[in-house]
């Protein structure tokens, strides 16, 4: 008998890192908007995910258009090589060995293929216990009027298409039901965020604001052609968050949508700048490191955005209606919070933008400069704003005075943004 309980001892499995009864809550470090081989990404999933897990996050979804990693799929290496200039299969192969990289075909010739791995093979490969999880994701990619829709669907069990109605509203809405229906189906927590509004000017906040059942979008997007900051006809994605927040609480009796930031990754090879890993994410609050446990902070609200600013808490008290926030600081780095919202009573009249023929552009309208204003402005790593009664909402914008580690001409400076705080509940006095 003391011989199998030793034995069992002996071969008991042992976790690198050990999961307690009712951890405390702690901050974990995800992206989820990504791409692979498997649409028009430049490197094989489990190079990615080794990126990120190696790179100090805990979660990751692969988010690649129209499409799950599932099934049997074969590239041909010459595509490989000419989408990564002959950079991703050495590295593969090297990495991971012949054991694991399946190949078929001539060497020599163009019938030479690889194998790319589905989500169920290369999870367990990539995942560490505590530590790194991934997350199935999909980038549902539609349009409307060549008008691109890109929503992204995270921990699907099955592939959603993209929809098609008469109005952008509509077309976005249907996508968003699809995505209900399915979660309601499959008995799961899932999260659809809108990806980049201003990526081709596609998405304004007109389109969004009455579609109450996106709850989220991009407020950054770390590829460099999506625009975050606008320009002279558009403005920026930080504009879009508060006139949809203006709109939904003032018009809608709904609550403030609530933002992101993302890499939308594609290139991992050095060639490009265009869309790399390692320049937006959202840390998110929970104690389980799950996909359940972190889509359902999220849901909660009990997350932050960021390009490199980590803070250490965000908390607002409902007594004293004060919002609070403490930073991380990193040695000679220096912070400005900005205290953003927009008070009761604004004027909510709004013009179209047009062309110098007069002609109205499809864009988001302009509107009264007191959408969105700056409530404050805090320098050092602690600050609070009290509600002083007549704001509609307050949200928080963080921001470093040094540059992030990979920057873009939307991201010169390291940023955070907290969620947006309504005053009172929907619907209150």
């Amino acid at each position: 008998m003391r011989t199998m309980l030793l034995a069992l001892v002996i071969t008991a499995p042992v976790f690198a890192q050990p999961i307690p009864a009712d951890p405390p809550l702690r901050w974990w470090k995800g992206n989820l908007h990504t791409h692979t081989f498997w649409s028009d990404g430049n490197d094989f999933p489990e190079m990615v995910c080794e990126w990120y897990a190696d790179n100090g996050y805990n979660f990751l979804a692969l988010s690649d258009h129209n499409t799950l990693s599932q099934g049997d799929r074969w590239i041909p290496i010459k595509a490989v090589n000419e989408r990564s200039r002959e950079s991703a299969f050495p590295k593969y192969l090297e990495r991971f060995g012949e054991s694991w990289v399946q190949t078929r075909g001539n060497r020599d010739s163009d019938d030479f293929e690889v194998r790319l791995k589905p989500f169920d093979e290369y999870r367990p490969f990539v995942e560490e216990r505590g530590r790194f999880i991934m997350i199935q994701a999909e980038e549902i990619t539609g349009s409307f009027n060549q008008r691109p829709i890109h929503i992204n669907a995270t921990n699907l069990a099955g592939l959603i298409p993209p929809q098609q109605a008469d109005s952008m509203e509509e077309t976005i809405r249907r996508v968003l039901q699809a995505v209900e229906a399915h979660a309601a189906e499959h008995h799961r927590e899932v999260l659809t965020h809108l990806n980049h509004p201003n990526f081709g000017y596609g998405v304004t906040a007109e389109d969004i604001a009455p579609v109450l059942e996106e709850r989220f979008f991009e407020v950054f997007n770390g590829h460099t052609g999506v625009h975050n900051s606008g320009d002279d006809n558009h403005v920026s994605t930080d504009r879009i968050w508060d006139i949809i927040n203006t709109i939904r609480i003032t018009q809608l009796d709904a609550p403030p949508i609530m933002a992101l930031a993302t890499d939308d990754s594609h290139y991992y090879h050095g060639h490009s700048n265009v869309s790399i890993p390692g320049r937006g994410w959202v840390m998110v609050h929970a104690r389980h490191l799950t996909p359940e446990s972190i889509l359902l902070a999220m849901k909660a609200g009990d997350f932050y955005a960021s390009t490199g600013v980590s803070l250490d808490d965000v908390s607002f008290d409902a007594t004293s209606r004060t919002l609070t926030l403490s930073i991380l600081p990193e040695p000679g780095e220096h912070y400005v919070t900005r205290f953003i919202g927009t008070r009761r009573g604004v004027d909510l009249t709004s013009t179209p933008v047009t062309d110098p023929n007069g002609t109205p552009l499809v864009t988001t309208r302009t509107y009264s400069p007191h959408i969105g204003e700056v409530l404050a402005e805090v320098s050092g790593p602690t600050a609070a704003y009290a509600f002083q009664g007549d704001e509609l909402y307050v949200r928080a914008v963080i921001e470093s005075d040094a540059a992030p580690d990979r920057p873009t001409r939307d991201s010169l400076h390291k940023r955070a943004w907290t969620q947006a705080f309504p005053h009172t509940p929907p619907g209150g006095p």
